[in-house]
This record gives structure tokens, C-alpha cells and sequence, in this order.
């Protein structure tokens, strides 16, 4: 298991993780870390929103489902600006 940590390639995605290079992995690694904290943060969100009303699992349910679908296209956006604005 140490292997993986030490490996190559994936020195390699944490460098270019901190550094200020855009590529497609990092890109879909800063997505899917989007996404994720995108789905908790809503699952809070709902639960504090919504929970006394329509119950704290079906809130924390829909707030979860509900807020990448806002998050990711601004994500998405947001890479591809990044993207652009750093080659130039």
C-alpha cells in the first residue's frame, strides 16, 4: 500500500493539484472535491432550512440531491475561466 503513495504518478497529481496548472484530471479532481462537499453542505443546508417541516432525513435528502446542481456548472465555469485566463 505504500507503494501508491510514493508513486509517480501520483506525486505527480498532488503537485499539480497545489500548483497553478489546469489539466483535465485536476479539473475533474477539483470537480468530484466540488461535488462532494456540495452534497454535504446542502444536506446541512436542508436539514437546517427545512427540517422541522417536512422531516430532517427528507430534507437532508433533497437539500443533497439539489445543491451540485447548482455547484457544478458554476465549477465547471469557473475551471474553464481559470483555464483560460492562466495560458494567456
Amino acid at each position: 500500500m505504500i507503494h501508491i503513495w510514493t508513486s509517480y504518478a501520483w506525486r505527480n497529481l498532488l503537485a499539480s493539484l497545489a500548483g497553478d496548472e489546469i489539466t483535465l484530471t485536476t479539473g475533474l479532481v477539483w470537480l468530484l472535491i466540488a461535488a462532494a462537499l456540495a452534497i454535504v453542505g446542502g444536506a446541512i443546508g436542508g436539514i437546517l432550512l427545512a427540517g422541522k417541516d417536512i422531516g430532517y432525513k427528507l430534507s437532508a435528502i433533497l437539500g443533497g440531491l439539489l445543491a451540485p446542481a447548482g455547484v457544478i456548472p458554476a465549477i465547471l465555469l469557473g475551471l474553464f475561466l481559470l483555464s483560460f485566463l492562466t495560458k494567456n
